[in-house]
């Protein structure tokens, strides 16, 4: 997987301390936790009127963290499920879009709780391969 590439996409954008990570998996976990986080502040950012600026920022992290993931799957080695984590980042990108174009968090709530899911299974993963 070219997990470099997804990492220095990521760090170019937000400086978040992925320089100090040097195994992919934790570097797949510190970009779910931060697109668990962006995507967050992102659908609270439409409670308050003013924090267009926040709603910004979130968006523009969120859809880079996307795209890192996106760029980190190997299709060959991966198969069905490279193909189906795929779509589910672009589900989530679709959301996010559409929540901004609508003005109003309709879908970006599901997808963060598909994002958390499998977030979660990572780290399940990270947990079997410690022990």
């Amino acid at each position: 997987m070219p997990y470099n590439a997804a990492s220095q996409a990521y760090k170019q954008a937000e400086n978040i301390g992925l320089a100090e990570v040097t195994n992919p998996h934790e570097i797949v976990q510190t970009l779910f936790n931060e697109l668990i986080k962006s995507m967050s502040l992102f659908e609270k950012s439409f409670d308050d009127k003013k924090s267009s600026e926040i709603r910004s920022s979130s968006f523009a992290r969120s859809l880079t963290i996307i795209y890192s993931l996106q760029s980190s799957l190997d299709f060959e080695k991966g198969g069905d499920i490279s193909n189906n984590l795929f779509r589910i980042y672009e589900y989530s990108r679709q959301q996010l879009i559409n929540d901004l174009k609508n003005g109003k968090p309709d879908g970006v709530s599901n997808a963060i709780h598909i994002i958390k899911e499998i977030a979660d299974a990572w780290n399940q993963i990270a947990d079997e391969v410690k022990k």
